[in-house]
C-alpha cells in the first residue's frame, strides 16, 4: 500500500468520524433534554447535547464518554447578561483579587451547565456574566450570588471507613441550619434527603469550621522525605477569630481524620497529624494540578470580593431562528459557487480541491462542537473567510503545478513541485493571519470586545486545519484521483486545468 493509499484510509475515517459529530441530532434519531429545553425551538435547531459511549471491554460498562455541545452565543439564542460590582473600594484590593473572584463566579455558574457561559472582568471592580440560554433569570442570580459552601468536618471514629466518603455527598449540621428556614416548593425534593449522614447515628455530621474562617490556601511542593521524592501539599491559614475553635478541635483529634467537603461533597479527608491553630497543612499524595485544583477550592469558599448586581438584561436573540436558516442557507449557497468555480476551471484538480474542501468545513463544525467553540454571528464569519482561505491556498497549489507543466516537466514531477514551492507560501501566509487572530482574540478580552474573541478564535482554528487539508487533503486526493486517470490525463492536459 502506498503512502497516498494509507493517507485516503485515514481521511476517510477522519471524516466518517468529523460527519458524526457534526450532523445534528435530529438526523440521527437522538433527542436530549437539552435539545427541548429552549423555549419554541425545535430539538437541533439551537443547542443539542449528545455522548458518544464506547464499552471497550465488552462487560457493558461504558469506559469511554464524549460529551458533544454545540454552544450558541447571546446574539444567537438570546439570554441574560449580569453585571456584578465590587461592593468595596477598587483600593482595598487587587486585580488578583478580582480575578479569582471571576474564577469563582465561572465556577458558580456552571452549575447551571451552561458551557458557553462566559465571565469577564470589565475595568478595575466589575465582571461581567453572560449566560446565552437562560430562562430563568431568577434562578441565574441566585446562583451568581450564591457562595461556595466550604466545610471542615469532624470524621471522628470513621478511619477504617474514610475511602468511601471521598467524593460522595454527606449532610453536615452547617447544611441543616442553612435550610431550617427554607420552604420547598410542591414538587420539590429536599437537596439534603439523599446526602450520606453518619453511620453510625444516622445524624448529620459536626461542621467545625467553614470557609468563612479560612484566610489563605496554597499548593506547595513539600520537600523530600526519607527516600521518599517530593510531595504537593497545601499550606492554610486560619484568621485570627477562628483559631481557638479550630485549635482545640485538631488538638483533641490528632490521628482522627477531618473531611474537607465543598458543596456537600467530600474533596478529601486527611488525618490530623498536630494540633492547627493558625494554620496547617494538608497531603494526600497529590499531583501538581490536584493540589492547585484543592487550593483554588479552598480558597473560593468565599468570594475574595464581596458583589452586588449592579445591572441585569434579559437579551433576545438578534438574529433569530428564521434568520439563522437564512443565514445557513446563504452559507451554502456560497459554498456550492465556489465548489462549482474551482470544478469548472480547475477540472480534475478541482474535483480534488472540492472534496478536500468539504473534509475542510466537516472537520471545522467537529472541532467546533468537540472543544466546544461558542458560535455566535461574528464566529460565524470567521468561519466563512476560514473557506475563503482554503480555496485560496489550493489555488496557489495548482496555479504553480500548472507553470511547471508548461515548463514542460513531466506531471509527477510537476505536482511534486507544485505542492512543495507553494507550501512555503501557504505556511507563510496562514501564518501572518494566525498571528493576527493572537492579536484580535487579546483585544477581545477586553471591556466590550468580547464578540472580537469569537471571529478570532473561528478563524484562526479554520486557518490551522488548512495547513493540513490544502496540503495534505488535497494531496492525497489529487493523487488518487490522477492515478485512476492516468491515461486520459496523459493524452490531454486540459484535463489538469493547464
Amino acid at each position: 500500500m502506498s503512502s497516498h493509499d494509507r493517507w485516503l484510509a485515514f481521511i476517510v475515517l477522519l471524516s466518517a468520524f468529523c460527519v458524526w459529530v457534526a450532523t445534528p441530532p435530529e438526523f440521527k434519531g437522538v433527542q436530549t433534554e437539552a435539545c427541548a429545553a429552549l423555549e419554541g425551538a425545535e430539538p437541533g435547531n439551537l443547542k443539542c447535547t449528545e455522548n458518544l459511549e464506547i464499552d471497550t471491554n465488552g462487560d457493558g460498562v461504558n469506559e469511554f464518554v464524549l460529551n458533544i455541545t454545540q454552544s450558541l452565543g447571546l446574539d444567537l439564542v438570546g439570554g441574560l447578561r449580569v453585571l456584578l460590582q465590587a461592593d468595596i473600594s477598587a483600593e482595598n484590593f487587587t486585580p488578583e483579587d478580582l480575578n479569582e473572584t471571576a474564577n469563582n463566579v465561572s465556577r458558580r455558574v456552571n452549575a447551571l451547565g451552561l458551557s458557553e457561559a462566559t465571565v469577564q472582568v470589565q475595568g478595575r471592580d466589575r465582571i461581567l456574566v453572560e449566560l446565552p440560554g437562560v430562562r430563568d433569570p431568577a434562578q441565574a442570580i441566585a446562583t451568581i450570588q450564591q457562595t461556595a459552601l466550604l466545610e471542615f468536618v469532624d470524621f471522628g471514629g470513621l478511619s477504617n471507613q474514610v475511602r468511601s466518603f471521598v467524593g460522595a455527598e454527606i449532610v453536615t449540621s452547617e447544611q441543616v441550619d442553612l435550610r431550617k428556614d427554607a420552604v420547598l416548593a410542591e414538587g420539590e425534593e429536599d437537596p439534603l434527603a439523599n446526602r450520606r449522614a453518619h453511620p453510625v447515628n444516622g445524624l448529620p455530621f459536626r461542621t467545625v469550621m467553614t470557609g468563612a474562617g479560612l484566610q489563605a490556601a496554597s499548593a506547595v511542593l513539600a520537600p523530600p522525605q526519607g527516600t521518599g521524592g517530593p510531595e504537593w501539599m497545601i499550606n492554610f491559614e486560619i484568621k485570627e477569630e477562628f483559631q481557638d475553635i479550630f485549635g482545640s478541635f485538631t488538638r483533641d483529634r490528632i490521628g482522627e481524620p477531618m473531611a474537607i467537603v465543598l458543596d456537600g461533597e467530600v474533596l478529601s479527608a486527611p488525618v490530623i497529624q498536630a494540633q492547627l491553630s493558625t494554620g496547617g497543612v494538608i497531603t494526600g499524595q497529590f499531583t501538581e494540578d490536584e493540589a492547585n485544583t484543592l487550593a483554588l477550592q479552598l480558597r473560593s469558599g468565599a468570594l475574595p470580593i464581596p458583589l452586588r448586581i449592579e445591572s441585569t438584561q434579559e437579551v433576545g436573540a438578534t438574529l433569530g431562528q428564521e434568520s439563522v436558516r437564512l443565514s445557513v442557507q446563504a452559507g451554502v449557497v456560497g459554498v456550492i459557487v465556489v465548489l462549482a468555480f474551482m470544478l469548472i476551471y480547475y477540472r480534475l484538480p478541482g474535483l480534488a480541491a472540492d472534496l478536500a474542501l468539504v473534509v475542510f468545513i466537516f472537520l471545522n463544525i467537529a472541532v467546533f462542537k468537540l472543544l466546544p467553540v461558542t458560535l455566535t454571528l461574528p464566529a460565524i464569519t470567521g468561519f466563512l473567510i476560514s473557506i475563503g482561505t482554503a480555496v485560496d491556498g489550493n489555488i496557489l497549489i495548482f496555479e504553480r503545478i500548472k507553470e511547471e507543466l508548461r515548463a514542460g516537466l513531466p506531471l509527477e514531477a510537476a505536482l511534486k513541485a507544485g505542492f512543495d514551492r507553494a507550501w512555503t507560501s501557504i505556511r507563510d501566509s496562514n501564518l501572518s493571519t494566525i498571528i493576527i487572530c493572537g492579536i484580535l482574540f487579546m483585544f477581545g478580552q477586553t471591556p466590550g470586545a468580547s464578540i472580537v474573541a469569537g471571529f478570532a478564535v473561528t478563524l484562526a482554528i479554520g486557518l490551522v486545519l488548512n495547513l493540513f487539508t490544502a496540503v495534505i487533503v488535497t494531496r492525497t486526493f489529487l493523487y488518487i484521483l490522477v492515478g485512476l486517470f492516468r491515461g486520459a490525463v496523459a493524452n490531454n492536459r486540459a484535463i489538469l486545468g493547464a
